[in-house]
């Protein structure tokens, strides 16, 4: 029987209260976005939970289409804002973001070694969660115009995390409803930071949204299916012994899946433009 935490209940109840407010404020965007992705990795939890072995062609399509789409909206969307906004330091806020993605996804791994309360994975997929949630909130609350496409490819990735988190948790005998936390953890923060307002200062923007940009590029980019021994796709194959053939297969899987997530967010925007 599954166990939901007084922290699980928690953050789901001022989860619920935050998309009152959201909906008091006319913060539709931003509460798309956040019911996006608690209803994607919830959905993906249930089912990871309930096959406890991850297929490796599941994760590479996930992923795949995932980071696809978030790399052509990062570079799409929010790129030529930052740009925009001052050449310079949006180039400087690019780099800024890639670098502090890097750093940050290096210490988190270090981190691991730690004796926490709350389960590694389970904590290093919430930290994510609330980090770009806040990111999301300061994007969409200073550019409201900014279309709902951008918001809903970034949180993509939240199906195929939470049904490799879920299945990895019950296989090591853990309980899945750990994933609550980081599932509404980009509302969380999102509909918090939609309030702070940058300065009206070319090169503050610039740099803010080509940080954002980067950090998005980045995320992508750790979300890249990479069919290689000793990689989470590899972990993955039930197999013993020599997995050549079988990652090599995949390999097509990951090309196909990327460029398809890219071109689907292409279509969209023909269509909405």
């Amino acid at each position: 029987m599954p166990h939901v935490s007084r922290l699980e209940l928690g953050a789901v109840a001022l989860f619920v209260a935050l998309s009152a407010y959201a909906v008091s404020a006319g913060l539709w965007k931003l509460l798309g976005i956040s019911w996006v992705a608690f209803a994607a990795m919830g959905t993906a939890a249930v089912v990871g939970a309930r096959t406890h072995d991850e297929n490796p062609t599941v994760l590479v399509w996930g992923y795949g289409l995932a980071s696809g789409a978030m790399i052509t909206s990062a570079a799409v969307f929010l790129l030529p804002t930052a740009i925009g906004h001052h050449a310079q330091f949006g180039g400087f806020g690019v780099a800024l973001g890639v670098l502090v993605g890097f750093a940050s996804h290096s210490i988190g791994h270090r981190l691991a070694h730690l004796d926490m309360p709350l389960d590694r994975t389970v904590a290093e997929l919430a930290a994510h969660a609330l980090a770009a949630g806040v990111i999301i909130g300061v994007v969409y609350g200073n550019m409201p115009d900014l279309g709902l496409l951008l918001g809903l490819a970034i949180v993509s990735h939240k199906g195929p995390a939470g049904y490799a988190a879920a299945s990895r948790l019950v296989r090591n005998g853990k309980d899945a409803t750990g994933i609550l936390l980081p599932a509404v953890g980009v509302g969380l923060t999102a509909i918090t930071a939609a309030s702070l307002q940058l300065p009206a200062a070319p090169a503050v923007r610039g740099i803010v949204f080509g940080f954002a940009t980067g950090i998005f590029l980045h995320v992508a980019m750790d979300f890249l299916p990479r069919c290689e021994l000793g990689s989470e796709i590899h972990d993955a194959l039930a197999v013993d012994g020599d997995a050549h053939a079988l990652l090599d297969r995949l390999r097509l899987h990951a090309v196909a899946s990327t460029v398809l997530g890219g071109l689907v967010v292409f279509l969209a925007w023909v269509a909405l433009a």
